[in-house]
């Protein structure tokens, strides 16, 4: 028997749906095709398992799993669910009528509950777009993928409750998010502000100035001066975040999986402070399945640089680019995707002890370094 399921693939910050084929005939084995990498298939093992300790049945018969496109490369955890479901319809222990009105994801444990995964929104965005009813997919996602309006989303924790919605024996409550309230009720609500600040007038004032125009500003001054604190308290003063940049910001921390089960969407704008040690790759993006770096981390944020002539110069060079054009591009032998990075640079670092500035004479004094 045939019977088709949907998922997705996420591409950079965008999503591709993704359609599962299982068929079930005479013979043995499992077969899986369809460009997928090491994880998709080892999901056999995993799925073999929660079929098992949820009171299911694996077929003892051929079964093969297409992954369309095929020439698509298929990646990580997340289509345990997607098949699992497909091969529970194809050996007759799901009904199949309403599968394909819904995109189904989400990584198996081996006692059947799921696991969350990365993407929920970009994944909920394309489903709107494509037409479909629902998305199913784990608890600790729902929030997030719930903020896409006119899709029902069903969070679920385990695949006996993904049976039960099918069969008919078990009605499961949508996720409802009040995009626009949620929005404004968590707007600008940061941990450390700017007013908290005592004194050290001249360069608030310089700050001030450069949020106001969306400046990068460097910080030199000795151990304890407040460079870091200062920069910490910065993106409080920056222009609120629109709905807009708030959903931009939340697709970006969904691919990279930074957004926690209870937040639905980024609503402050983000502060990172990566480490001097931090690689090319890590700053930029990209590896093998090509992920956001730091720099796109903090799009429409503050990316501060603590101790600036540490990072590698091969790392501030990399820099260069995305920083004129607010964005980056990682590009593979088959596929190119962007990141946006537009955000503010702020960088701090200590003097040189060999070298002082002298007010009175107007010039440096001491020995400069070789």
């Amino acid at each position: 028997m045939l019977v088709k399921t949907f998922g997705s693939a996420v591409y950079g910050i965008e999503a591709i749906t993704i359609t599962v084929e299982v068929n079930i005939a005479a013979g043995t084995k499992y077969f899986i095709v369809g460009l997928p990498d090491v994880a998709v298939k080892e999901s056999y093992y995993r799925i073999e398992s929660a079929l098992k300790n949820c009171n299911f049945r694996m077929p003892r018969q051929q079964v093969v799993v297409n992954m369309a496109p095929a020439d698509i490369k298929k990646e990580g955890s997340s289509y345990d669910l997607t098949i699992a479901t497909a091969v529970l319809a194809a050996s007759g222990q799901l009904e199949s009528e309403s599968l394909d009105k819904y995109i189904i994801m989400g990584e198996l444990s081996l006692d059947g509950s799921l696991q969350p995964i990365k993407g929920a929104l970009p994944i909920a965005i394309q489903a709107r777009k494509d037409g479909f009813k629902g998305f199913i997919l784990p608890k600790q996602n729902a929030r997030e993928a719930a903020i896409v309006n006119d899709l029902e989303v069903y969070g679920v924790e385990s695949i006996k409750e993904v049976a039960g919605f099918f069969n008919g024996d078990l009605k499961l409550e949508p996720e409802y998010v009040n995009t626009r309230e949620e929005f404004y009720n968590s707007l600008c609500n940061y941990d450390s502000d700017f007013s908290e600040v005592k004194g050290q007038e001249n360069i608030k004032r310089a700050l001030e100035i450069a949020a106001a125009g969306g400046h990068n500003v460097i910080l030199i001054g000795p151990p304890g001066a407040g460079k870091t604190m200062l920069a910490r308290r910065l993106p409080s003063i920056l222009p609120p975040l629109s709905l807009y940049e708030s959903l931009e910001t939340t697709k970006i921390h969904s691919v990279a999986g930074k957004l926690a089960a209870a937040d639905a969407l980024v609503t402050i704008r983000p502060f990172r402070s990566p480490h001097h040690t931090i690689s090319d790759v890590a700053l930029v993006g990209g590896g093998g399945n090509p992920q956001p770096g730091e720099i796109s981390l903090a799009h429409n944020g503050v990316l501060f640089l603590d101790e600036l002539p540490e990072f590698k110069r091969s790392a501030l060079e990399v820099m260069r680019q995305p920083l004129e054009e607010r964005k980056v591009t990682i590009s593979r032998a088959k596929f190119t995707v962007d990141y946006p990075s537009s955000f503010m640079l702020i960088a701090s670092m200590n003097p040189c002890s060999s070298v002082h500035y002298s007010p009175r004479l107007g010039e440096w004094t001491g020995r400069r370094p070789a």
